[in-house]
């Protein structure tokens, strides 16, 4: 006993080790935080100018819930952001309460006074950030939260921008066309061919591009790879992972689990399909609705859903809404939990390089609490709170991105001759490019939300506007856009199950035919996609593994809350956090064993 008291203190010793030997990267962010002033000159009686004030206007930075001028949408008071930023940089819970929240002059109230209908009539109170201090928290397994980094995010006038918008606005105007329908639907075949023609698509070696850019090089787009992920297998066959589908063998008979949906929970078994939100529904079209959202009005849970007891209140993902509506409330690592236990009912073979593989009366033990079900099922979801800490560190301390809603409130400032627009220079080339028959698009569908009686206090106001339209009323979560937390969980956790099981196996029925579903358009039901599968194309573990990261990721980009950025760059960022862990945990473990794992960027990584 005292031996194994010695050995396990090595081991630790060992895996902290590992943990220091990696290089603290050093974080950059795009440096925009303090290029963008607003020049406000001070006269005096003769009209002589006196002073010129010069202070910083943090448009491309996340303001949201710190006071803006309800006429301008602008930040009130630049101090207010840079305490903002004290209480980020220290992590005393004193610093942030010392930070003013809500409206103008209305810090500390809990019911401040709104100016849109739907906060008015809700009385809703103000909605504190998130988690702004997890990246200073240390943790005991996987690399700190500060040992890994994201290149810096896009700036305001940049071509990448410019493309992320474009998808973004069409991404809104898109949320209740069947993923089954793209290949019919005009708005798709609009937003391909703007997207195609964005310089970032059409002539990228026209760009001095960095290298972290070169490699979110994308395009050109197609209906089979518009709106998705860029890893393999994001472009083959359906749009959704069969991961968020399908349904797997219950307890005694049952029907065809494939289709059926249900996924087993030991002896009871859940659903997968969604709760149907209200179509043709979208929020924060108003100016009001958007300047009170960035005020830190708490709306959420006033979306409408479809009567409970119409028979698709609940169905399959069907729209690009139904998606939304999955990101918006699941468990961040719920998915990937499903996607493990669907994987270990289907019999999918573990890595090759794993113990305990040959058939019992040979191997003479089974994987358990170590190879085995418990052990993958447990840190799937393990991985999920590194990754947090880690997103966090990036969202708050170094990059303070501004979320899609903010640049769709400039857009709108700097076409609405109504508001003041001073200072928005910077993004002329990105009103340019999505001018035109897009932004005409977007003022007739928000001119449509805008009829709903919970949009305006006010009868005679203007309800034409060039906002972002979005699918929850409180629009973004409080925290900075870039990176994504559900992204980088998604990364994390998809990595853990490539680890462990075969990435190569194919997804076949049981007469080894390939096999592909997606949802009916109107969701009751599965319905067979063989014919989105090229000849002699099939469904991998890797691909479909790599799909449902893409999918919950770019969910949030449906909803409005994302960038493709944000995905794309969050998703390699699990990735490293996954890889790390498994480093430590190997060495805990007497087996001589490895793990092939694919990378999103491709390639492999021998653990």
């Amino acid at each position: 006993m005292p031996d194994r008291k010695f050995r396990a203190r090595e081991i630790r010793r060992q895996a902290a080790e590992v943990a220091f030997e990696r290089k603290h990267p050093e974080h950059i962010s795009n440096g925009e935080e303090f290029k963008y002033r607003i020049i406000n000159e001070e006269k005096n009686c003769k009209g002589e100018v006196t002073r010129k004030n010069n202070k910083p206007s943090h448009i491309a930075n996340f303001t949201k819930g710190l006071p803006h001028d309800v006429n301008t949408g602008s930040l009130v008071s630049s101090d207010d952001y840079q305490q903002f930023v004290a209480g980020i940089d220290s992590g005393d819970v004193r610093d942030f309460k010392d930070t003013p929240l809500g409206p103008p002059g209305q810090d500390g109230e809990r019911c401040p006074n709104w100016e849109s209908q739907l906060a008015q009539s809700n009385k809703v109170s103000v909605r504190a950030w998130e988690s702004q201090g997890a990246g200073l928290t240390f943790d005991l397994e996987g690399p700190d939260a500060q040992s890994i980094t994201m290149p810096p995010a896009p700036k305001l006038d940049s071509a990448e921008l410019i493309t992320e918008m474009i998808e973004n606005y069409s991404m809104a105007l898109l949320r209740d066309c069947p993923f089954a329908r793209f290949g019919e639907s005009q708005t798709v075949e609009r937003a391909i061919r703007l997207l195609n023609d964005s310089p970032w698509i059409k002539c990228p070696d026209t760009l001095s591009l960095s290298d972290a850019e070169k490699k979110r090089l994308r395009g050109p787009f197609c209906t089979q790879n518009v709106f998705r992920g860029i890893t393999t297998g994001d472009d083959v066959g359906p749009y959704i992972s069969q991961f968020l589908l399908i349904g797997n063998q219950p307890l005694g008979n049952g029907p065809d689990p494939s289709t059926d949906g249900f996924i087993r929970y030991g002896s009871v078994r859940i659903d997968q399909r969604v709760r149907t939100a209200k179509e043709n529904l979208d929020f924060m079209t108003t100016w009001e609705a958007w300047v009170d959202v960035q005020n830190g009005a708490d709306v959420r849970g006033l979306e409408t859903y479809v009567d409970v007891n119409d028979p698709l209140a609940y169905r399959f993902l069907a729209t690009p809404r139904d998606l939304a509506t999955y990101v918006h409330y699941d468990a961040l690592y719920e998915a990937y939990l499903n996607a493990c236990l669907l994987m270990l009912e289907m019999r999918v073979p573990f890595d090759p390089g794993l113990p305990f593989r040959l058939p019992d009366h040979i191997d003479k033990q089974q994987g358990f609490a170590q190879f085995g079900g418990p052990h993958i099922l447990s840190l799937v979801t393990e991985v999920a709170t590194r990754a947090l800490k880690a997103v966090r560190f990036q969202k708050f301390n170094v990059h303070r991105r501004l979320r899609p809603e903010a640049v769709g409130g400039l857009v709108h400032r700097f076409k609405d001759e109504s508001r003041d627009n001073k200072g928005l220079e910077v993004i002329e080339t990105l009103v340019k490019a999505l001018d035109g028959e897009l932004l005409a698009e977007v003022v007739k569908h928000n001119e449509l939300q805008n009829q709903n009686p919970d949009r305006s206090c006010d009868p005679s106001a203007n309800m034409r506007s060039y906002l972002l339209a979005m699918a929850f009323p409180e629009g973004s979560p409080m925290h900075p856009s870039y990176g994504a937390g559900h992204a980088t969980v998604a990364g994390a956790c998809v990595t853990i199950l490539k680890a462990f099981f075969d990435h190569s196996w194919e997804l076949r029925d049981t007469n080894g035919n390939p096999y592909a579903y997606e949802a009916s358009p109107d969701g009751s039901c599965l319905q067979s996609a063989i014919q989105t599968l090229k000849p002699h194309e099939a469904l991998t573990v890797e691909g479909e593994l790599n799909k449902l990261a893409s999918n919950i990721s770019i969910g949030r980009n449906w909803a409005g809350v994302h960038y493709f950025t944000d995905y794309i760059e969050s998703i390699r960022l699990g990735e490293e956090i996954a890889l790390g862990i498994l480093e430590e945990q190997k060495l805990t473990y007497g087996e001589n064993f490895s793990m092939t794992v694919p990378l999103f960027d491709g390639g492999t990584v021998r653990i």
